[in-house]
C-alpha cells in the first residue's frame, strides 16, 4: 500500500518536471532573444556617442532588435526579431515582449549587413494598446533618428515632436537607417513559448514587473544606463 502511494504521488510530481523543462528547452530562442538583446543595450553604453540617458529617464517604452538584417541592392529590406518593454507606473521596467520587426527603405544600398536597432518611445500607449496586433513607424506614428551623445540631454538637443528615435549600431556599408514604412507586430507564438499560453497576451506581459528567468532581469537591469 505504501509503495503504491508512493507512486501516485511521484507520477505527478515527474510529470511536472517534465513540463517545466520541456518549456524550458522550447524557449531556448526567446532567452536567446532577450540575452542578446541586453548584449546590445551593453554594446550601446560602451559606445563614445550614444543613447542620451536624460532622454532613456523620459522615455516610457523601448523595442531591441538585435541582429536584424539589412539588406539592400537599390532598395533594401529589413527583418528582425526582439523584445519590447514599457515602464510601468512604479517606474521600473516591465516583462518583454516578443516583436518582429520588418520594412523597407530606399536609397543607395548594396550589401547585407547585421543591424543592431533600439527605439525609444516617449509614451508607452503606443506599445500598450498594439495588445496582440501591428503598427507601422512612420504611417501610425511619427519617428526620427535620435540624438547621439551620453551627456547630451533631451530638453536642450531635441524639441521632443517624434513619437520614436531610433538608434542603429552596424559594421558595415550602412551608414544611416531609416525605419519609416517598417512594421512591428507581436510575435504570439514566441510569447506563448516563454510565458505559457495562458499569459502570453501582450496586454498581461506588459502590466507584469516579475519574472523568474535571470535574462529577464540581466535585460531590465541593463536600460538603467
Amino acid at each position: 500500500m505504501a509503495m503504491k502511494n508512493l507512486k501516485v504521488l511521484l507520477v505527478p510530481a515527474l510529470l511536472s518536471m517534465f513540463f517545466v523543462l520541456t518549456s524550458a528547452k522550447d524557449a531556448g530562442k526567446e532567452n536567446e532573444r532577450i540575452a542578446k538583446s541586453t548584449t546590445v543595450l551593453h554594446d550601446f553604453a560602451k559606445m563614445k556617442e550614444s543613447i542620451p540617458s536624460d532622454l532613456l529617464k523620459q522615455s516610457e517604452g523601448v523595442i531591441i532588435i538585435p541582429n536584424m538584417i539589412n539588406a539592400g541592392l537599390a532598395v533594401g529590406g529589413k527583418r528582425g526579431k526582439g523584445v519590447a518593454m514599457v515602464r510601468l507606473a512604479d517606474g521600473k521596467w516591465s516583462n518583454p515582449v516578443f516583436v518582429t520587426f520588418t520594412g523597407g527603405s530606399f536609397g543607395l544600398q548594396i550589401g547585407v549587413q547585421s543591424v543592431d536597432l533600439v527605439l525609444v518611445f516617449r509614451h508607452k500607449s503606443v506599445l500598450t494598446k498594439v495588445n496582440s496586433g501591428e503598427f507601422t513607424i512612420g504611417g501610425d506614428i511619427s519617428a526620427a533618428a535620435g540624438p547621439v551623445g551620453r551627456s547630451s540631454t533631451a530638453s536642450t538637443d531635441i524639441k521632443l515632436d517624434a513619437e520614436v528615435y531610433s538608434y542603429s549600431r552596424s559594421k558595415g556599408l550602412f551608414a544611416g537607417l531609416s525605419i519609416n514604412g517598417s512594421n512591428i507586430s507581436i510575435d504570439k507564438s514566441a510569447n506563448a513559448k516563454f510565458y505559457g499560453e495562458a499569459d502570453s497576451n501582450s496586454k498581461v506581459i506588459f502590466e507584469t514587473g516579475k519574472s523568474p528567468s535571470t535574462n529577464v532581469t540581466a535585460l531590465k537591469a541593463a536600460l538603467i544606463m
